[in-house]
């Protein structure tokens, strides 16, 4: 009992030397001393000062469901200007930083269009430039490209392998090419019964029924042209109009491509080859 009432006593003149040391920051607690607040200080992580710290921000403080909707200057306006998407050349010159930075401000300007579209169906008025959606859409397709073509040439820095899980190329026994991933089994391949069932090669008479379904293809794939041709004679016989403006944009780009072709041609001509040509 005795043992017991002095650890109950020597417990509470603990806490309270705690708690005194807490109200009392800098001088040494009653009972024990030396032991002051900073007595972990030494096992404490050392924190960074906040200017070298560096956070990411994509909503400012002071908007909150605001952003969802596009700016009150372009309320009320049929059209709203915007600039072109992203191509795949412009955004291979920027960092992956900047790229994901990108992606961020183009989320919101799409979170943004969807907003406007959806309000625009509710009260059943035609969106504003419908077409800036798609220019979103596009240039964060691009930034996907580009990321994924910079995780491709890393890859194959590193393992040397294209895909993200290494594998090859095989064919079923229809003929038909597919990649096949390598996977993990628990037993070897040669005890695998269920992997030996597997036929990754096809017979020579298989080669008939491979041109056939190419064949198929090809000709699928001419109709599909034939009816994009014939739909585009339909539109140019409704709206005379529009064709007449596509048929000079059409010559424009002809023109335009033929005098780049000239002007690269008489650049690669030795000098000998134009005077003689001048001569002429």
């Amino acid at each position: 009992m005795a043992a017991a009432a002095a650890v109950a006593a020597l417990s509470r003149r603990l806490r309270g030397a705690l708690r005194l040391a807490g109200a009392r920051p800098g001088r040494a607690a009653a009972g024990l001393p030396g032991l002051t607040p900073n007595l972990f200080h030494k096992n404490l992580a050392k924190v960074e000062p906040p200017h070298q710290l560096k956070f990411l921000h994509t909503t400012l403080s002071r908007n909150g469901l605001e952003e969802f909707f596009d700016d009150p200057k372009n309320w009320g306006e049929k059209t709203v200007k915007s600039g072109d998407a992203w191509n795949i050349k412009q955004l291979r010159g920027k960092s992956s930083e900047d790229l994901h930075k990108l992606w961020y401000v183009l989320l919101k300007e799409k979170n943004m269009l969807l907003t406007l579209e959806q309000e625009s169906k509710r009260q059943q008025k035609p969106m504003p430039s419908p077409e800036r959606l798609a220019k979103v859409q596009k240039s964060m397709k691009n930034i996907d490209l580009v990321v994924q073509e910079r995780e491709t040439a890393l890859r194959l820095l590193q393992t040397g392998h294209e895909k993200p899980v290494p594998g090859e190329w095989r064919n079923d026994f229809l003929g038909r090419t597919y990649w096949y991933t390598y996977k993990e089994w628990p037993i070897p391949w040669y005890l695998n019964k269920k992997y030996k069932k597997r036929k990754f090669f096809y017979l020579p008479h298989v080669n008939h029924f491979i041109r056939l379904r190419h064949e198929k293809y090809l000709r699928a794939r001419v109709r599909r042209q034939n009816l994009e041709k014939t739909r585009q004679k339909v539109l140019q016989m409704k709206f005379p109009h529009l064709a007449v403006n596509s048929q000079s944009q059409k010559e424009e780009r002809a023109e335009a491509s033929f005098q780049r072709h000239r002007a690269s041609s008489v650049l690669e001509t030795p000098d000998s080859q134009l005077k003689d040509a001048e001569q002429l």
